[in-house]
């Protein structure tokens, strides 16, 4: 076998990746990511019917979802990169999109609590399955880019979304037209949070079978590369998994207890429950802050993924140009803190309001292409895998943090001011961090070789 890759073969095999991959896990994670977040928005009419309700039960439950995922996230990543990323997604996704449409079902606080939870179950090992299940695909100057364009989902489901979702919300309300109130009537006895729920599970189950027989484990299984892009793009992982893999092997153990991917770790938390924070309360934000109707609400909510798209894409894009990674991220988290912090001054302007929300989102999404860049720098295979999945379980813990603190803070001071205060300099906690953990710094010319 030759030591160095066809560069022509390999670089077919790089571009069929990309277009017969990413627009199928894109599509996947923009539904998993919907039935994640969709209550943020069920709330606004959930709890007309449902009075105990409130923004502490909302953050509560929106949080559980995050410790059911915690608990398998670990096991679930190791499957993927031990048995098979094919069958595990396939598994996690007919899974999640039972029990997200079995959200409408719900009564009383704890039966949403049980659901959320058992979401959050289901859903473990997806996220960090497809970043290991992308390192068997893309080299690394291909790497944070597929990950961009697969994080990407996150604010195309949020820009997707709330319109379709405020028509699903308008059926068993009553609505003023023109001076005459409207009353939009129930299908088949449910409301419309109920059918949101029910409309966004079920093209989860549905993708689940297409994942099942569509996409392939590894290059090796591929029957759309030729022989001779099959064997260049497997001779280019494996030199990049022999490079990493210089002197000793890292268990398990030693990777969970490595003092990097503990910051690394404690990084992500930190950031996710900004993240959560805002997107489970944004809409509520809104409202407070602005008395806005549900139709402005869900035309607002789409302006702020807009932005973070493009900050995705780009720095996904320029950190594999310059191989930078340390700096891409840390600057997009301060930039999106900054902005953040500056939010509850412009209380009353909602133009600027609405800038600065935007401008947050974009930080506190666009460094992720450069950050889940990190952990393949250090480890390999097994461990690498686990890491992942150890990251982003831990980094889970702020994804119930964020929604709780913010619910929580709300109720008992009767405002959100303290809360994204508290998010802001959570933020901060994780640049720090990233700025000084010694990691992604731009390669010198004979470490791009």
């Amino acid at each position: 076998m030759p030591t160095t890759p066809d560069t022509s073969a390999l670089d077919r095999a790089r571009g069929k990746a990309y277009w017969r991959l990413l627009p199928l896990l894109f599509v996947c994670y923009v539904i998993a990511y919907v039935d994640r977040a969709n209550v943020s928005l069920a709330k606004l009419t959930m709890s007309k019917d449902l009075p105990e309700f409130d923004n502490a039960v909302i953050g509560f439950g929106a949080g559980m979802f995050f410790w059911g995922y915690i608990l398998l996230e670990v096991p679930g990543t190791l499957l993927v990169e031990r048995w098979s990323a094919r069958r595990m997604m396939s598994r996690i996704m007919v899974t999640w999109g039972i029990l997200a449409a079995l959200t409408a079902a719900v009564t009383t606080p704890m039966q949403f609590y049980c659901v959320r939870f058992a979401l959050g179950l289901a859903e473990a090992g997806f996220f960090p399955g497809v970043l290991v299940f992308l390192t068997h695909w893309f080299p690394n100057q291909d790497r944070s880019r597929a990950v961009a364009w697969f994080l990407i989902a996150t604010p195309v489901a949020q820009i997707v979304s709330p319109k379709i979702s405020n028509l699903l919300l308008q059926i068993g309300t009553d609505e003023v037209i023109n001076g005459v109130t409207v009353h939009h009537p129930e299908i088949l006895g449910l409301e419309g949070w109920q059918w949101m729920y029910i409309f966004w599970g079920a093209p989860a189950v549905v993708l689940g079978f297409v994942v099942l027989f569509m996409l392939p484990d590894r290059p090796s299984e591929a029957k759309w590369l030729t022989d001779e892009e099959r064997t260049a793009l497997e001779q280019q992982l494996h030199l990049e998994k022999e490079r990493r893999s210089k002197g000793k092997r890292m268990t398990l153990g030693e990777a969970f207890r490595n003092p990097k991917v503990l910051l690394l770790a404690l990084a992500f938390c930190c950031s996710v429950t900004a993240n959560y924070g805002y997107e489970f309360f944004f809409p509520s934000i809104l409202k407070d802050w602005y008395k806005l109707e549900l139709n402005q609400i869900t035309w607002l909510v789409i302006l702020p993924p807009c932005l973070a798209l493009g900050s995705q894409l780009f720095i996904g894009w320029n950190s594999d140009r310059t191989g930078e990674r340390r700096c891409h991220a840390a600057f997009s988290i301060i930039i999106g803190l900054t902005a953040l912090a500056l939010a509850p001054l412009t209380k009353g302007n909602l133009a600027l309001t609405i800038v600065c929300f935007m401008i947050f989102f974009a930080g506190v999404k666009g460094y992720q292409p450069a950050f889940w860049a990190l952990p393949s720098l250090f480890l390999t295979e097994s461990a690498a895998a686990a890491s992942i999945g150890f990251i982003n379980s831990i980094g889970q813990i702020g994804g119930f943090m964020g929604p709780y603190l913010l619910g929580s803070i709300e109720k008992s001071t009767g405002s959100f001011t303290t809360g994204i205060y508290v998010l802001a300099a959570s933020m901060s906690v994780s640049a720090i961090i990233i700025l000084t953990l010694g990691l992604g710094h731009r390669p010198s010319q004979d470490e791009s070789k």
